[in-house]
């Protein structure tokens, strides 16, 4: 009977302080970090990882404003091009591609620019004129995203350099010694420094490939428009000059009939 007391009371007492334990954990809970205060533990290189996320937010903006079909050639400025083709209003289509900012605008001004510079050259020439503008064009709208690549490229190996830098910090508290407890706790940041600048890079890597893939999509679509569209003015501008060259064959011959008479 005694026995059987002091177990209950052993039983009661470690279930009081058990209760207690659990009250005091539930009154005093871990403290949560929020976002921000995670990226503030990743070190130096956070802040090299936070400018090349604000430069990626840029250009992805920006080319989301300027790699598009109207920004490149647009059906409006085509129709003018038409128009002013047929009326032989060329320096009135030159003053239009000057104001215009796509990249159509700039093969119409220098095409019609050396024609009007060199007014006996053959057709031949004025085609190599507009293909090679072209050509210019495209590289110009294909190497404007590698800067993507090339953050999708760099932001990783900045994190690798926060990686470095947090386990040598690890490790350096490993080896001064000190009390166990601390030396811990320095173990511990420093990996956490470590974790967290590998994470910055790798996501902002992830960020800048995934939006140069698409703008790389974009680019190739906006780049066959392009060509397309150029390939149009200049059968536009042959036929004209056919019609020029047929028209005035046709007025030497009639000068000469009537010589002849």
């Amino acid at each position: 009977m005694k026995r059987a007391i002091q177990y209950a009371a052993g039983f009661l007492l470690t279930a009081s302080l058990a209760h207690g334990e659990t009250a005091k954990a539930a009154a005093d809970p871990v403290k949560q970090m929020d976002f921000l205060e995670i990226l503030a533990k990743g070190g130096l290189m956070m802040f090299p990882l936070g400018l090349l996320s604000v430069v990626t937010v840029i250009l992805i903006l920006l080319y989301f404003l300027s790699i598009r079909r109207n920004a490149i050639v647009s059906e409006r400025f085509m129709a003018t091009v038409e128009s002013m083709i047929v009326k032989r209003d060329y320096a009135g289509l030159v003053n239009q591609s000057h104001r215009r900012n796509e990249c159509m605008a700039r093969i119409v001004q220098n095409t019609l620019e050396f024609m009007h510079g060199n007014p006996g050259m053959p057709f031949e020439n004025v085609r190599e004129v507009a293909q090679t503008e072209g050509s210019r064009q495209a590289g110009l709208l294909t190497s404007r995203i590698t800067y993507l690549s090339d953050i999708g490229a760099i932001a990783p190996m900045v994190g690798l350099l926060g990686t470095v830098i947090g386990m040598i910090k690890a490790f350096i508290e490993i080896s001064t010694g000190g009390v166990q407890g601390v030396r811990e706790m320095g173990l511990a940041a420093g990996v956490s420094e470590a974790l967290i600048a590998t994470a910055g890079g790798l996501g902002i890597s992830l960020v800048a490939l995934i939006f140069y893939s698409f703008f790389r999509g974009r680019v190739h679509t906006c780049i066959s428009e392009l060509e397309s569209a150029a390939t149009h003015f200049v059968a536009l501008l042959h036929a004209q000059r056919q019609d020029d060259e047929n028209g005035g064959l046709a007025v030497s011959a009639k000068r000469r009939d009537l010589q002849g008479i």
